[in-house]
């Protein structure tokens, strides 16, 4: 080979691996933490909601604990189907409790990723994992972000990993379920909630009121396809 000829080819190789080196620096990790609970300061990012605020009397908490694994969040409470009486707001049902994560600073961009992972410990109940987006389902008016939900099973007794295609969550507004073909924008999440409702779920689900707990260590997005 002649000395120009090496030096083409050693050039090509270089390039070569130069482009490879770049694919793959570009290509984002398999998974990417969204909440981990291992630290009290988590707490600030979260705000609970129930039934309490329009005349229910739901009840819920949400702390960070030294468990068998180190750190994680209980997020626990009463499930109330009765209501204030007398209450100024006409509620045509009760039973609901739930923990939103404050606005994101910006956008959570997880286009890259196409399934939710939590890690959780439960009690038996059917939880409601929510993405919120960025709003365009909706009217220009309306300030609420767009809400999209599915179900999560969480078993009683031992820690358990939850994995929800972002293609199974639907878009609901209000807590009923769109009756439209909509897509998420994966790219414009501003937010996520766990929530539990009294009444529906999953088929074998523990259900009803009473108390309910839930352990959480962490939320992430995975990349599987």
């Amino acid at each position: 080979m002649s000395r120009f000829r090496a030096l083409l080819q050693a050039s090509l190789n270089a390039t070569k691996k130069a482009l490879t080196w770049n694919v793959e620096d570009l290509m984002p990790p398999s998974e990417k933490y969204i909440f981990n609970f291992n630290s009290k300061e988590e707490l600030k990012r979260w705000h609970l909601y129930s039934d309490s605020e329009y005349g229910g009397l739901s009840s819920a908490a949400l702390e960070i604990t030294d468990g068998e694994n180190g750190l994680n969040g209980i997020f626990s409470g009463n499930l109330s189907l009765d209501v204030t009486e007398g209450s100024r707001w006409n509620i045509r049902r009760s039973g609901f409790c739930g923990m939103r994560s404050k606005k994101f600073d910006g956008f959570i961009d997880l286009d890259a990723y196409d399934t939710i992972a939590l890690k959780l410990k439960g009690d038996g109940r059917c939880y409601i994992s929510t993405i919120y987006t960025e709003n365009w389902v909706n009217s220009p008016g309306q300030e609420e972000d767009n809400s999209w939900q599915a179900f999560v099973y969480v078993p009683k007794g031992s820690w358990y990993v939850a994995k929800i295609p972002l293609a199974r969550y639907l878009p609901t507004w209000r807590g009923n379920v769109i009756g439209m073909k909509l897509e998420m924008n994966p790219s414009r999440i501003v937010g996520m909630s766990l929530s539990v409702n009294a009444e529906g779920g999953v088929p074998g689900a523990r259900s009803g009121p009473g108390n309910f707990r839930v352990e959480i260590d962490w939320i992430r997005a995975l990349r599987t396809l």
